[in-house]
């Protein structure tokens, strides 16, 4: 009887601390910078070099910095629900509906956008696709992404070092 409560003990004491660590959520609050060095970066386009955020029970708040190839920064704020509900604001006169959820699986956040500008042809939609993904020590973040517009498809992944 004592041989099998120590093993029932033993069996408890490996398994909890596994669960407990395998059940955690990816941190993704903070300030991250995109690592130039690890990303490679289109000629003439705008690419995501800083994103702040910030994780509620129900919401996404993100502070995103765009960048040109002249330094130029675009910033804007956006704040998304994370029940995969449309979530609207205007950026720069430009119209753009998002929508936000969360993998149960790998705790990975997605996050589907369509911004409407004005183009050479009239209205047009670009439609993104994004992957946020933590690493295990929560210092680096992969970004990996699909642009939609005109036609063209652009695909990439995008390399975040955790500053804050």
């Amino acid at each position: 009887m004592k041989t099998k409560t120590i093993l029932v003990a033993l069996s408890l004491l490996l398994f909890l601390p596994a669960l407990t660590i395998y059940a955690q959520k990816a941190d993704f609050s903070g300030e991250w910078k995109l690592n130039k060095e690890k990303t490679v970066l289109a000629d003439n386009q705008l690419f995501l070099s800083g994103i702040t955020i910030q994780i509620k029970k129900d919401s996404l708040l993100t502070t995103r910095v765009y960048e040109n190839g002249n330094g130029e920064e675009y910033p804007f704020e956006e704040n998304i629900s994370l029940d995969g509900k449309d979530c609207k604001i205007v950026i720069f006169d430009m119209p753009r509906t998002s929508k936000a959820t969360i993998s149960d699986t790998d705790g990975s956040i997605m996050i589907a956008s369509t911004t409407t500008f004005s183009g050479n042809n009239g209205q047009e939609d670009m439609i993104a696709k994004e992957t946020f993904k933590v690493d295990n020590e929560g210092k680096t973040m992969t970004l990996e992404f699909t642009n939609k517009m005109s036609g063209n498809e652009i695909t990439g992944t995008y390399y975040y070092n955790k500053v804050k």
